[in-house]
């Protein structure tokens, strides 16, 4: 069942330059320098993402997730977005926000038709290099995706709110392209870890100071305004801001992910199918009497039968 929107999708930002299908610098020449293509596709001054990685932001998220991969948390925060998203093998789905690859590496495990998009280089050269070509990258905008409707089964937003200049454009867009389910997943202002990341923030620490942190009200209620009353699941997981062996044990409890203060909030929006309909219209000669189609009581009678009957 295919999901229509009520009108042709169109770019809404055209003064940016068109996605292309990433490609890494390479040149056959030694002696020459690299082609850089962010060095030919420039971004404008004033993008229209809050906040795209430079190089050096790139390395230190790097650093930063061969860190934290191992975790407890960063599994559950993983293992979350699959056990409500539930895709199955050979759909689609798009990692708005991808960086380096990470969610798009454990879907193309899992036999989905994977691709990524992200407006910084850097990013989409590091998942270049973790996927080689099992996945499609391209470079965009999360407020401007350059895919038509209904393209993807799912589309997947992992921590990718917090950097976008216009969050309810962004879940707009992926609304758009996705046709069966939408994965948001966003780190919870009102979690202990959250609170201290904020702090963190303030002085200038980290990648924090360019974020913005939501809490499951603000997305349920973006998401109503934009799509209606559509089935909405949701889990929060990290209640404890660094969980031990006991405290993952309390995790994988179904009450404790129901209490909305855990420090990553997933949520999952299965969106309903819409369709295009047109009136049908019925020629009505107001003249006729319709006496040759009558039979029973109405053709015995002899009364005339139209609109004044």
């Amino acid at each position: 069942m295919t999901r229509v929107t009520t009108s042709p999708w169109k770019r809404t930002c055209p003064h940016l330059p068109d996605p292309i299908p990433w490609k890494p610098h390479f040149s056959p020449f030694p002696r020459f320098k690299p082609f850089s293509l962010h060095s030919v596709l420039k971004l404008p001054k004033n993008p229209p993402m809050g906040h795209v990685f430079d190089q050096k932001d790139t390395e230190a998220y790097v650093k930063w997730r061969q860190r934290c991969t191992l975790t407890p948390a960063a599994a559950m925060e993983t293992q979350i977005l699959f056990d409500l998203l539930r895709p199955h093998p050979g759909e689609s789905i798009l990692d708005i926000g991808c960086g380096i690859g990470e969610i798009m590496e454990r879907c193309i495990a899992m036999g989905l038709d994977t691709a990524g998009i992200d407006p910084s280089p850097f990013m989409l050269d590091r998942a270049l290099e973790r996927l080689g070509h099992k996945a499609s990258l391209f470079r965009g905008y999360a407020e401007d995706l350059p895919f038509d409707d209904n393209s993807f089964n799912h589309a997947c937003l992992f921590t990718t709110l917090e950097f976008v200049a216009d969050p309810r454009k962004t879940l707009e867009e992926a609304f758009r392209v996705a046709k069966d389910r939408v994965f948001i997943g966003v780190l919870n202002r009102y979690a202990i870890k959250g609170l201290q990341r904020r702090i963190q923030g303030l002085f200038g620490r980290g990648v924090y100071a360019k974020a913005r942190f939501f809490s499951l009200w603000e997305i349920k209620t973006m998401v109503r305004e934009l799509v209606g009353d559509v089935p909405i699941d949701w889990r929060s997981v990290c209640l404890f801001p660094e969980p031990n062996n006991m405290g993952c044990s309390l995790e994988h409890w179904p009450l404790a992910q129901r209490v909305p203060f855990g420090t990553f909030v997933a949520m999952v929006v299965t969106l309903k199918p819409r369709f295009r309909v047109r009136p049908l219209a019925l020629p009505y000669p107001s003249g006729s009497r319709y006496k040759e189609s009558l039979t029973g009581f109405a053709a015995d009678s002899g009364k005339p039968f139209g609109k004044e009957s």
